[in-house]
């Protein structure tokens, strides 16, 4: 693939992920940011047949078609992960693959279990006894749901 080619591959993601709203929000993690546009760049314009990702080959089309479609929430999910992994990657490249492939069809069922989690918490913190159920909870307070 020529350089002019991969250059519009870049700016095509460059704008699909908003970029630059993502510089704001994510300013101390730049380079984060910026590796992981290149490995986007990368992995589009690659000439193979196959993309290995989480052990399991893809047809490179495939791969190329969804990391095409990533956008704005996608990478702030990636970047989300990053932040929250507490183990040791020993594959950064690997990793970052296998979360950008599996990001579209993740990222929903991820919040709906962040959310269930906090509701959970929250419930078990008030029958605990450590908050009234009428009163706004100083730890929850967000999750609660305010007396009508």
């Amino acid at each position: 693939m020529s350089v002019s080619e991969m250059e519009s591959y870049r700016d095509l993601i460059l704008e699909n992920i908003e970029y630059d709203h993502l510089c704001r929000e994510f300013t101390t993690y730049r380079e984060d940011l910026d590796e992981i546009v290149e490995l986007m760049v990368e992995t589009v314009c690659a000439k193979r047949k196959t993309t290995r990702i989480a052990g399991s080959d893809f047809p490179h089309e495939v791969v190329r078609s969804r990391f095409l479609k990533l956008d704005c929430s996608h990478i702030e999910f990636v970047m989300e992960c990053l932040r929250n992994n507490t183990t040791e990657i020993r594959n950064m490249k690997q990793y970052l693959l296998a979360v950008l492939f599996n990001a579209p069809t993740t990222i929903s069922n991820h919040y709906t279990a962040q959310v269930n989690h906090d509701m959970y918490a929250a419930r078990k913190h008030r029958e605990k006894g450590f908050c009234h159920e009428t009163t706004s909870c100083l730890h929850y307070g967000s999750l609660e749901q305010q007396p009508v």
